[in-house]
């Protein structure tokens, strides 16, 4: 199978989904001449045109109000927000607008729009470029969150957004971009709700998120050395959540930890914990671990960047602790 990038699979799936409808359009800040800041939009505007690769004036407000707009009367908007960081500048439109108008319609109006947007932690860009924040937007009921990790996730999940009748927020990683991995050439969609057994393990269950991923895949090779043999589950998508799949996993190991970039306080792996408590009780022979980034803004310096950041040696410690 081939191998390609996760921006290659993000624009190969904007693609083809613009070839398949012709209702899907891209809209943002540099997607279009520019080819996105990660190229993740790089030749559709000279294949599709101006009309429906728009490139939009630097206000995100803007950006999501001509998406919802879009979606109300018909058409299937992808809204580029660069980074995000700067969703909390349209925090009205997607919380109280986007999400709610389909229930408060009695399900007359539909919103189909997605809106793509990264995280840049890892690039030392500091603390106002940096935030991971899906937990703020797994509050709201309305709205799908997406948190692919893998260029194979990445392409099936988008083109199951693109498809979907309601606003699904679809994070990125910064760090992921240029990372390659295997994608068919034949087309696939990934569904909602269905979390991914990265790497299969009896001793302990790592849940890990986005960017944690490769984190926890890497600590798990290294603790197979010394004998300790970790599962690590991806949920993929945590809005919808596959409880199914984690329950079962901590069936099985009776430990579990939760890998993620954000802040430790009320973050997702918070929500999946107390999810366990609830639904697993019985079954867990340890306390539940959550590794996270401490709670304090993103730093600028490398050095401090670098200890801030979650990464397989604290995932290693917290596996032996729990172990």
């Amino acid at each position: 199978m081939r191998e390609i990038t996760y921006a290659e699979a993000i624009r190969e799936a904007l693609r083809e989904e613009m070839l398949r409808d012709e209702r899907v359009f891209v809209l943002g800040e540099d997607v279009g001449v520019f080819g996105g800041i990660f190229t993740a939009t790089k030749g559709l505007i000279e294949e599709f045109g101006p009309e429906r690769v728009r490139d939009a004036p630097i206000s995100e407000t803007a950006i999501i109000g001509a998406a919802i707009g879009s979606a109300l009367t018909g058409m299937k908007p992808v809204a580029e927000i660069m980074y995000m960081d700067f969703l909390n500048v349209c925090m009205d439109q997607l919380v109280n607008h986007a999400p709610k108008l389909h229930f408060m319609t009695g399900g007359i109006l539909k919103v189909p729009m997605v809106i793509r947007t990264q995280c840049s932690l890892g690039r030392m860009l500091g603390g106002q470029h940096s935030q991971f924040l899906p937990s703020w937007f797994m509050h709201v009921p309305g709205i799908k969150v997406v948190a692919p990790s893998t260029p194979y996730d990445a392409k099936g999940l988008l083109k199951t957004a693109i498809r979907d009748d309601n606003p699904v927020l679809f994070i990125e990683f910064g760090s992921l971009y240029f990372m390659k991995g295997h994608v068919p050439d034949e087309e696939y969609l990934i569904p909602f709700e269905e979390g991914d057994i990265k790497r299969r393990g009896e001793d302990v269950t790592v849940v890990a998120i986005s960017s944690m991923v490769h984190e926890a895949l890497a600590a798990a090779q290294k603790l197979e050395g010394e004998g300790i043999s970790v599962e690590v589950i991806d949920p993929r998508t945590l809005t919808p959540l596959d409880k199914k799949t984690i329950i079962e996993s901590v069936k099985k190991t009776g430990r579990a930890l939760i890998a993620e970039a954000s802040c430790k306080t009320c973050g997702a792996g918070a929500e999946i914990s107390a999810m366990l408590i609830e639904e697993a009780f019985d079954y867990l022979d340890a306390p539940i671990l959550r590794i996270a980034a401490p709670n304090t803004p993103a730093p600028f310096s490398p050095g401090l960047q670098d200890y801030y950041i979650p990464n397989q040696e604290r995932i290693i410690d917290a596996v032996k602790k729990v172990i």
